[in-house]
């Protein structure tokens, strides 16, 4: 076997074509869009690359044929809460099924990690924003949803035989959108309502600066400083935003307010997928042009939540449901989107997860994120729950 690390375009494009042979047999499984992976590893458009290093690899077998790959990343920034020790983080990882192949790419990543005085390595996680490209799919291998992971069901046992240990569970639910959601979120969100002090506004293109700045104080109250994350500025927001805007579905994405001044934000896209699988990972002007066709007569009905939050101090009031109420009205009155799916919830974040399971939502899929402390006499500890 001979192990490369990727440093030109060729090489490239072998790592990219090392998960399409892995996943190209099985009919659930989307192709992604080697941009989507290859803007990962690009220094002038991910900004990890301020506070962190990363690398990839490829393995050939002894006829210099592909047979498995895996990137190691650095990030100064990437920190969960109870920490004890600098963690590093591995991703991308594809292998065939075999257990002296795995091997030999964890070794190896985990060599460099060392080098640069980590004393631990999470994966399979992203070189950046969590997302994407976050936890190894355990459980519900149908479909993937934009930029999340889709692997065999043997990689579980890979990494486990290896030596790595779940660190926390990402949960995926899922519903039935022509049900009528449960009467006590429409009493809570007539309490609400009955209180003109509360508004709550879809989002308009026409406004995007507006709802970026107003997603800009939601997300620095609400989620800066979780898991190493800090302020967003409001440019960093817009452009989120005008990155959306080609697809976005105005009256999928809510914010609430409280005396003019926002409290929480609900965002919702039409699942992307459902259109970019027709695209075989490429988005060339010639793939530009086909997804503008499927947009406009591909009928999509799936919806996937992005994002859902109240601010701190407006938690446990009511608000939710408030929020999810002026959603759903809109949502669910038309017949566009019959499924929704919410992106992963932590298993350390129970409150989120029952929310969820209150609206009705069933478990879609599973996905893993797991840990591997190289000093192997320590003490392995779970992801805190945080708290309700």
């Amino acid at each position: 076997m001979e192990l490369i690390i990727v440093d030109t375009s060729q090489k490239a494009r072998l790592f990219l074509d090392v998960h399409v042979a892995i996943n190209k047999g099985n009919p659930a499984w989307i192709q992604p869009l080697d941009k989507d992976i290859e803007e990962i590893f690009d220094k002038n458009k991910n900004k990890a690359f301020r506070h962190g290093e990363a690398i990839r690899w490829v393995l050939l077998d002894d006829h210099k044929k592909p047979i498995g790959r895996i990137a190691a990343f650095v990030n100064k920034k990437y920190k969960n809460k109870g920490d004890e020790q600098p963690t590093g983080g591995v991703g991308f990882f594809d292998s065939i099924d075999d257990q002296a192949v795995a091997n030999l790419l964890f070794d190896t990543a985990k060599q460099w990690l060392q080098e640069r005085g980590m004393g631990a390595m999470d994966g399979p996680i992203n070189f950046g924003e969590r997302d994407r490209w976050w936890g190894l799919l355990v459980e519900g291998f149908h479909e993937p949803l934009y930029c999340m992971n889709f692997n065999p069901p043997y990689y579980k046992s890979l990494m486990e035989n290896y030596g790595f240990l779940p660190f926390f569970n990402q949960v995926c639910l899922s519903m039935d959108l022509r049900k009528r959601l449960h009467q006590k979120f429409f009493n809570r969100h007539a309490q609400i309502a009955a209180n003109p002090e509360y508004t709550a506004r879809h989002f308009k293109k026409g406004e995007l600066e507006k709802f970026a700045e107003d997603f800009t104080i939601i997300y620095n109250k609400a989620w800066a400083g979780h898991g190493g994350g800090k302020d967003m500025a409001k440019a960093q927001a817009v452009k989120i935003f005008e990155s959306m805007k080609p697809v976005i579905d105005e009256e999928t994405v809510w914010f609430v307010y409280h005396n003019g001044q926002p409290i929480g934000c609900w965002l919702n896209l039409p699942e992307l997928n459902q259109w970019f699988k027709y695209l075989h990972g490429k988005f060339g002007l010639l793939q530009k042009l086909q997804f503008l066709w499927l947009k406009a007569f591909k009928k999509n009905n799936k919806l996937t939540g992005v994002v859902f939050g109240v601010i701190p101090e407006y938690q446990a009031k009511g608000i939710d449901a408030y929020l999810i109420i002026e959603g759903a009205n809109n949502v669910q009155s038309g017949k566009t989107y019959l499924d929704f799916e919410m992106q992963w919830i932590g298993d350390f974040n129970p409150k989120m997860i029952n929310i969820a399971a209150h609206l009705g939502a069933v478990r879609s899929r599973t996905l893993t994120t797991y840990r591997y402390l190289f000093d192997r006499s320590k003490p392995f500890k779970r992801h805190p729950i945080l708290a309700e």
